[in-house]
C-alpha cells in the first residue's frame, strides 16, 4: 500500500493570549503576552503568582455546551479542548449535528496531563462529609483522563479510535504524529488531534514546589517569560487546548477543503532517563535522534529546514536544547534556521503546549510569517555563542519559507518532533 500524503484542514486554539484562530493569529503577529497576575495564587502563598489563563466568558461557553451540559461542569482542560475540537472540525468544513450517521472514516486523538482536579477536590470533600449521592452523574466523566476525548467523540459522531495520550509536555506533538501514523498505515481517513490542560493552584503546585517557575516577575507578568534569555528564571504556568483535523490529500481534495499545510511525518521517542537524562531533564542523545529520525521519515534533509517552533521553556535547559538542535541539523552561525519560542507569549501551557504550540507552527506557515520570541533581547550567552542571534526574531518577521520544524521535550525524558511544510499540489 502506498502512503497517503497528509494534510492539515482544520484548526482551533484556546489559548492564554488568544481564543480563536483568529485572535490567536494576531497575537502572533503583534507578540501579545497573555501572562497576567492572580490574587489567587498570592493568597496560597505560591512563589509565582502569575499564569498564563484563556479569557473564556459564559458567553463564549454557552457556544459549545448546553446549560444541562454546563451544569456542575467545573474541568477547563475538557472544556477547552472541545472549544478548539469542535473549532477545528468546524473550520474543515464539516457541520456538527448531534444527529449525524457515526463516522467511522474519522477517529481522535486528543491528550491531556490530568482532568478535572477541581472537580475531583470537589467530590473529595463531598466524599468526607458522607454526601456520596451529592457527588452528581458528571464527576466520572470530568475526572477521567479520556474525559475530553470522549465528550469530543460524543458531540462530533466520530467512530474511528477515539483515546487520548499523555506523555507531559510532549503530549500534543505526539498525538499529531500519532494521527499522522494512523492515517498513513490506511487505518482511518481522517484524524482530530490535540491536546489540553487544567490551570489553577492543583495543577500548577508541585511546579512552584519544585522551583522550576519564575518568581521574579509576580509585578511585571507580560515581562515573565523569557525563552533564551539570559534573564530567564523558569518558565510561567499556563493552560488551554489546541486542536488539528488532519486527512489524506485524496479526501480533502474530494472535499474542496481549504488545506493549510502538509504533514511530511515525525518521531517520538524517550531517552529513558539515561546518559544524563532525568525525570526532568533532557537525554541529549535522544533528542538528537528523535530530531534526525523525524527528518529521515519525513524524507528531508536538515539543510532544507527554514524555521524551528522549539520547546523552549525559559530554563536552563534552553541553551542545551539549542546545542542539540545544531548536531542534529549539522547548522550553527548563520546557517541556522529562524527559531522561536511561543512560550514567550503564552507560558508553558503544560500538556497543551504541544498541540497550541502546533498549531501556532501552522498559522505561521500558512500566512508566511515568523512569530516573535518576545522578551528576548538579552539572548544567552551560550546560545549566542552556537547560532547567530538574527534568527531569534524578537519581533514579528515576514518570511518566504517552506518547512518548519516543531518538536517537544517533556517530563519523563519524552521527546517528540514533528516536520511541517507548505501544501503544493
Amino acid at each position: 500500500m502506498s502512503e497517503q500524503r497528509v494534510v492539515i484542514t482544520g484548526l482551533g486554539v484556546v489559548a492564554p493570549n488568544g481564543v480563536g484562530n483568529s485572535e490567536f493569529t494576531e497575537a502572533l503577529k503583534q507578540g501579545k503576552s497573555g501572562i497576567r497576575f492572580y490574587q489567587e495564587l498570592k493568597d496560597l502563598n505560591f512563589s509565582c503568582q502569575i499564569g498564563g489563563i484563556p479569557e473564556v466568558t459564559d458567553d463564549l461557553k454557552s457556544n459549545y455546551f448546553t446549560d444541562l451540559q454546563l451544569r456542575g461542569f467545573n474541568s477547563s482542560g475538557i472544556l477547552y479542548g472541545c472549544m478548539a475540537g469542535i473549532d477545528a472540525w468546524k473550520d474543515a468544513g464539516f457541520d456538527m449535528n448531534p444527529h449525524s450517521e457515526l463516522d467511522y472514516e474519522t477517529g481522535l486523538i486528543f491528550g491531556t496531563g490530568t482532568s478535572g482536579v477541581e472537580k475531583f477536590r470537589e467530590a473529595i470533600y463531598k466524599l468526607d462529609d458522607g454526601r456520596v449521592k451529592r457527588l452528581g452523574s458528571t464527576v466520572v466523566v470530568q475526572t477521567m483522563t479520556s474525559g475530553v476525548s470522549a465528550f469530543l467523540s460524543g458531540m462530533l459522531g466520530l467512530g474511528n479510535q477515539v483515546t487520548t495520550n499523555s506523555s507531559a509536555c510532549s503530549t500534543g506533538t505526539e498525538a499529531l504524529i500519532m494521527g499522522f501514523d494512523r492515517i498513513q498505515s490506511g487505518k482511518a481517513k481522517r484524524m482530530l488531534v490535540g491536546s489540553c490542560s487544567d490551570h489553577g493552584p492543583y495543577i500548577w503546585g508541585g511546579f512552584d514546589a519544585m522551583r522550576v517557575m519564575t518568581y521574579k516577575h509576580n509585578n511585571s507578568p507580560q515581562e515573565a517569560s523569557r525563552p533564551m534569555s539570559e534573564s530567564a528564571s523558569g518558565f510561567v504556568p499556563g493552560s488551554g487546548s489546541g486542536a488539528l483535523v488532519i486527512e489524506t490529500l485524496e479526501s480533502a481534495s474530494e472535499r474542496g477543503a481549504k488545506i493549510y499545510a502538509e504533514v511530511l511525518g515525525g518521531e517520538v521517542n524517550s531517552g529513558g532517563q539515561r546518559q544524563g537524562g532525568t525525570l526532568t531533564a533532557p537525554n541529549a542523545e535522544a533528542v538528537i535522534r528523535c530530531i534526525s529520525k523525524a527528518l529521515e521519515n519525513s524524507g528531508i534533509s536538515a539543510s532544507k529546514i527554514d524555521v524551528i517552533n522549539g520547546h523552549l521553556t525559559a530554563t536552563s535547559k534552553d541553551a542545551l536544547e539549542i546545542e542539540n538542535w545544531t548536531k542534529a541539523l549539522g547548522r550553527k552561525g548563520d546557517d541556522f534556521p529562524y527559531i522561536n519560542s511561543t512560550k514567550s507569549m503564552t507560558g508553558h501551557c503544560l500538556a497543551a503546549a504541544g498541540a497550541i504550540e502546533c498549531v501556532a507552527s501552522v498559522i505561521q506557515l500558512h500566512k508566511q510569517f515568523v512569530a516573535p520570541s518576545i522578551n528576548c533581547d538579552d539572548i544567552h550567552p551560550d546560545i549566542e555563542a552556537q547560532i547567530d542571534k538574527r534568527k531569534i526574531p524578537i519581533i514579528a518577521k515576514a518570511l518566504n519559507f517552506n518547512t518548519m520544524a516543531k518538536a517537544s521535550f517533556g517530563f519523563g525524558d519524552v521527546n517528540a518532533c514533528v516536520i511541517l511544510k507548505t501544501f503544493k499540489p
